[in-house]
């Protein structure tokens, strides 16, 4: 497995009121965060045995389950995309569903005893809640990776990641993606999806 995950460092720019709370392991929200670490753990572990395509496809509906990722997608796009055509904005989240579960088998590729564990606390944030885990190598102290979980379509998904509980993902993508959007076309933003994805596979 590489360092860390592709995360850009930048922070949030507004500071997040965090209530903690009790947790309990196995709770309806942390569920989805549950299902995906196992089965990104699994993914490290049949990266010798397994290629890419296979690897991607036994992850893929963990992935679309777990994430609400045209929730994702509409706020990775940020506030133009209410006028982008429908069509635009389907085959959005259909590239960024591929961009998604692409970059987790492309980081999550080989294991050397690695664990992700969930901590026994989440904090609320509204009516969402904020699931924290930790993945560790052997003889390292880890990294913090928060979800915020909330209510989709199928219970409690994620809808952005955290890296150390300050760097938000959604706000990485809507800074990367503000040049490639203009009011009504993400042409640009559809090309560089694609060529995004086709970089990561050959990777």
């Amino acid at each position: 497995m590489k360092h860390s995950l592709r995360f850009t460092a930048l922070a949030l720019s507004a500071s997040l009121a965090f209530t903690p709370c009790a947790f309990a392991a196995g709770s309806a929200a942390s569920a989805p965060v549950s299902t995906l670490d196992t089965a990104l753990i699994a993914s490290m572990k049949s990266a010798k045995s397994q290629g890419f395509q296979a690897r991607y496809q036994a992850l893929a509906p963990v992935v679309e389950k777990a994430y609400n990722l045209p929730e994702v997608t509409k706020n990775s796009v940020g506030f133009l995309w209410s006028t982008l055509p429908a069509d635009q904005q389907k085959e959005l989240i259909e590239l960024f569903t591929q961009f998604t579960i692409t970059s987790y088998v492309a980081e999550f590729n080989g294991y050397s005893g690695q664990t992700i564990t969930i901590l026994p606390e989440e904090k609320s944030l509204g009516g969402k809640k904020i699931v924290e885990t930790k993945l560790a190598s052997p003889g390292d102290t880890g990294v913090e990776i928060d979800y915020v979980v909330a209510q989709g379509s199928n219970g409690w998904q994620i809808e952005d990641v955290l890296l150390n509980g300050t760097i938000s993902q959604v706000a990485v993508h809507a800074s990367d993606f503000a040049s490639l959007v203009k009011s009504g076309d993400a042409s640009q933003l559809i090309a560089a999806l694609k060529t995004k994805i086709k970089a990561l596979q050959a990777s």
